[in-house]
């Protein structure tokens, strides 16, 4: 079983309009609503290749209901914790192929809510080969939040997809992938050169890094892997 981890979901919204013009009046063609967050879109992808899949994390509030709502409705394991507090939404405006996105922050939890999930979480873990953390964290977690679940994970694979303070955390934890994109990688490293922040991410304690590079594809640095790929064609509209 892969376990995949979404602190900080949220209810993705994607307006599509015919162009988007700052400061401007639109007329919103079509409306999309779905759970989301990096753990939650990732969940999709492997139920998807008909891996054995279980969906965890935190929400709250009404919007927190729709997000555990559109789960069930993607047939995907909800194992989520509930919190006090409003789980987020994210907007995504789509405008000739091109997506702009507006991330909230996410809820101010309370402290109960890391400790009741990290109970749940650790019990799931024991069950997973793999655990995927990824995405934000919500404001009042701490930043080590990552860290603390690899090291409660220590039977499983872990990946981390994280940003800024919980990824370089993190490290220090061995993870065994993180997969950072370029802006991550230059910022937790404060290298130019990609092959550069690669090694040190590596000697800061992942044992392999994939790191992407949107339409230029990715490079993957590890024990005997050394590789990059190119998608074939530009990939166009939602990143996600």
């Amino acid at each position: 079983m892969i376990l995949t981890v979404t602190l900080n979901a949220a209810l993705d919204v994607t307006y599509r309009v015919a162009a988007l013009v700052p400061g401007g009046s639109h007329r919103v063609e079509d409306v999309h609503t779905r759970a989301g967050g990096k753990g939650v879109n990732v969940a999709r992808v492997l139920a998807g290749l008909g891996h054995e899949v279980v969906v965890t994390g935190l929400v709250g509030g009404a919007t927190g209901e729709q997000i555990r709502a559109d789960l069930r409705r993607a047939g995907l394991v909800d194992e989520m914790v509930a919190a006090d507090g409003e789980s987020r939404r994210t907007v995504n405006v789509v405008a000739g192929g091109d997506a702009t996105i507006f991330n909230e922050p996410g809820p101010r939890l309370p402290a109960t809510a890391w400790v009741d999930f990290r109970t749940r979480y650790a019990g799931l873990a024991a069950a997973a080969a793999c655990v995927v953390l990824a995405g934000s964290l919500p404001p009042t977690l701490p930043e080590d939040a990552y860290a603390e679940l690899v090291r409660l994970a220590a039977g499983a694979e872990s990946i981390v997809d994280a940003d800024g303070a919980p990824l370089r955390a993190a490290l220090a934890a061995g993870p065994h992938v993180v997969a950072p994109n370029a802006a991550e990688l230059a910022a937790a490293t404060g290298e130019a050169d990609p092959v550069a922040a690669v090694d040190a991410l590596r000697a800061a304690g992942a044992r392999t890094v994939v790191a992407t590079f949107g339409a230029e594809g990715l490079v993957a640095s590890g024990p005997g892997v050394a590789l990059r790929a190119r998608p074939p064609t530009r990939v166009v509209g939602n990143p996600t």
